[in-house]
Order: structure tokens, then sequence, then C-alpha cells
């Protein structure tokens, strides 16, 4: 049973026993993870709500192209920002409490989002998203880390990450339908607020930071997790990794810039799709309200299902045998080919449902990279995951900032999306180079 049980919110794992009379292990890491999964769906329904009610605040804050590219990337200023000091902090009070005094916050800011008079206070408002979320995804990585055999970390990070598209698809369908219950975008804003702050008290009561504190874990399902950690640090030890470290060693490895490159690259396909994507087929497609809603969840439920299908391949190719190299290297690299072709063709493909299909399949093969989320840990061990993970989500949110600014620019210049769609191809271009230069192998030696 658990060492820990201190904590009684959740009943005590039960000890039964096999054929062969040895105890079955307990659950608890997969129910754990379908929270965090759960909680970044939550974290994107909030995050995209501003794109899915952007015809509406545009022309009730009668914005320019330019302005609503400012306004988009606001919230990825702070949260880039934040994510290497955040990484830190998870590292070192431990991911529970991050996580929750995020939820806290950031629920808070979105319900003041729906309080804002204009341009200059839901700039304020989604500044103060920025800073409160950025915990969540650094934390999940070090929760991959800490709680996940190392045979099943693939399926863990497609699972956290998965919520990205969950989230974004159901926002669609979700925020359209507040605002068309309530009659205002306001409202809808104000009740995702408090949900996200409930979701705080979910993740209080049931995430712990180590298996062996959580009062579900039984004996068999906490030796499980340790003997991974006990061979990884073994072999680190053989490599010459070290234990704790800041982040300055890690520089001067190729794998830690590939790494962050190729979230980089990820992020200005994805986060280029999720901010500019509804207002897309808004003025370009011809869309109303409640089609972009479908539309949007069509393309962002591919994502969902094509990322927990791609961490399923990644761990049962491992399990057979395969290296990491040729598991990752083959499925990234074959993702990466898939969503420039595709993109390129949504450029030249007029028809509206065309374009819609074209971009499901984008997104489906695109997610496949959420297993970047297990690298943080390949690359820099338990102790390490925290603030490597949010060195990687700080690279890839500087093109957070800089994409929605970049393709406001250019739709103002143009009149036209079709560069903005180029751009996307050429941040795939770096996400395939990246994610094929990166030694998933072994643990860096610093």
């Amino acid at each position: 049973m658990s060492v820990n049980n201190t904590e009684t919110a959740i009943p005590e794992a039960e000890g039964t026993t096999g054929k062969d009379g040895a105890q079955r292990r307990t659950n608890v890491r997969w129910r754990l993870f379908l929270l965090l999964l759960v909680l970044v769906a939550v974290n994107y329904i909030d995050r995209g709500s501003i794109s899915v009610a952007l015809p509406i605040i545009q022309k009730e804050f009668n914005l320019a192209p330019e302005l609503v590219g400012l306004l988009l990337s606001a919230f990825f200023w702070t949260y880039a920002l934040m994510q290497i000091p955040v990484g830190w902090l998870i590292d070192k009070f431990g991911p529970r409490k991050v996580v929750t005094a995020s939820c806290i916050g950031w629920g808070a800011a979105t319900a003041a989002s729906g309080m804002a008079g204009g341009f200059l206070s839901m700039f304020i408002a989604r500044l103060g998203i920025g800073v409160t979320e950025a915990g969540v995804m650094p934390a999940g990585g070090k929760l991959n880390a800490l709680w996940m055999h190392k045979k099943e970390r693939g399926r863990g990070a497609t699972i956290l990450d998965a919520g990205a598209p969950l989230g974004a698809g159901l926002g669609g369908i979700i925020i359209t339908g507040l605002i068309t219950t309530t009659g205002s975008w306001r409202m809808a804003f104000i009740i995702a607020g408090i949900a996200t702050v409930l979701m705080g008290a979910a993740v209080w009561w049931y995430v712990r930071d180590n298996p062996r504190q959580h009062p579900g874990v039984n004996e068999a399902e906490a030796q499980y997790i340790e003997s991974s950690h006990a061979e990884e640090d073994a072999l680190a030890v053989q490599e010459g990794a070290k234990g704790k470290r800041a982040l300055l060693p890690y520089l001067k490895f190729r794998s830690f810039w590939a790494m962050c490159l190729g979230w980089l690259g990820f992020n200005g396909v994805f986060y280029g799709l999720l901010t500019w994507g509804p207002l897309y087929l808004a003025q370009d497609k011809g869309f109303d309200l409640k089609t972009i809603g479908w539309s949007t969840f069509l393309i962002f439920g591919a994502g969902f299902v094509g990322e927990i299908l791609g961490g399923m391949i990644a761990d049962k190719w491992r399990e057979a045998g395969a290296s990491a190299n040729k598991v990752m290297r083959t499925l990234l690299g074959f993702s990466s080919i898939v969503v420039i072709g595709g993109l390129i063709g949504v450029t030249v493909v007029p028809d509206p449902t065309t374009a819609v299909v074209l971009l499901s399949l984008v997104m489906f093969f695109l997610r496949w990279v959420g297993l970047f989320w297990s690298i943080p840990a390949i690359l820099g061990g338990r102790t390490n995951a925290g603030v490597l993970g949010g060195a990687m989500n700080f690279s890839g949110n500087i093109s957070g900032f800089v994409t929605p600014i970049v393709v406001g620019l250019i739709v103002g210049a143009t009149g036209s999306y079709t560069w903005a769609l180029l751009y996307f191809v050429g941040s795939a271009i770096i996400m395939g180079v990246s994610v094929l230069a990166l030694d998933y192998n072994k643990r860096l030696p610093v």
C-alpha cells in the first residue's frame, strides 16, 4: 500500500492479487493523466476562446487586422517569458502546487477578460492569462517523468498534450454555444473562468508530486514506476550525467536546440491555426459563427485523435524493440512531410469543404509532435525535466507571440491569407529538420 496516507480524500487502493498470487498494479498514473488531459483541454478552451469570439469582438471594438494580431499575441508574450522561471518553480516546489495556483489565477484572468471595455483592457487581461497558464505544460512534463514508466512516456506525453487540440476543438462549440445561449461573449468568458477555478480544486485533490504520496497507489504500482527510475538513474551514471543542473550547461548540445527549434516550428503552425483559423474561415471561406464552431471542432478533433494514436504507435513500437531514434525520427519525420504537403494544398484549393478536410489532415499528423513532451525527461531526467520543459515551451511560444502579429501584418498588407499559409509551411519545415536532428536515445551528460 501507499506509504503516505495523510491525505485521505481519495479511497485507499485495493490490494488485489492476480492468478499467480502477485499483487496487481493499480492504475492511478493513467487516471492522473486523464485528469491532466481535461485540464489542458480547459486550458485551450480558455486560450482559444478569444479566437472563436473574434469576429464579434473585432466588430465591437472596431479593430484593424494589425490590432487583431497584436491582441492575439498578448497571451503569448507573458506565457513565453514565464516558461523558464516557472520550470524552476516546478523543480523546486513540485508540480501540484504550481498547477493548482495556475488554475486559480488563469480562471480569474479569463473571467476578467469578459469584463474588458476595449482593446487596452482586453490586452491586459490576455497578458494575465499568459502569466497564469504558464505552469501547466512544464508541470505535465515533470509529472510524466515522475509518474510514468519509461516505456509509457510516449502515451503519457500525448495524453497530456492531446488536451490542446481537444480543447481547441471543443472550445469552438462550447464558446459559440455559450455565446448563443447567453447572448454575450462576455458571459461566455466569465463562465469559462469559473470552470477553470473548479479545475484547480480537482487538481489539488487528485494530483501528487510522487506516486508514493498518493493514497490510491499500491505497492505494486509504486515499485513498477520506481524500477524504471532506478534503471534510468543507473544508465545516467554510466553515461556521465550528474544531478540537478541549471539550464546553461544544456546550451552546448545539438539535441537541446533541436528540441527547442522543433517545438518552435510546431507552434508556428498550431498557434497560427488556433489564433487566426476561425477568422480565416469567416473572412476567406464565408463561414458563419455556427459553421466556424463545427469546422474548428472537426479540424482540432482530428488533431486529438491523431495525437492519441501517435503516442500509442510510438510506445508499442518501442516495446517491440525499436530504438527511440528509429521510432521518433520515422514518425515525426513522416508527420512533418504530410503537414507541409497539406498546408501547400490549402493555399491552392478554393473549395471551403476541401480546405477544412486538408486542415483536419494537417492537424491529425501535426499533433504527433506532442511526443516532444517526453523529451525533457529523456534529455534531463526527472530532476531537470521541469526546467528543460520550460525552455522547450519558451522556445515554442516565441512562435506564439510572433505568429499572430506576422499573420496580421500579412493579411493587412495583402488582403489575403495565402502568404500567411506559406508562413505556416516555413514553420513546418523548421519542425521537420529539427525532429530529424534530435538524438532521442540518451540523457545529456551534464
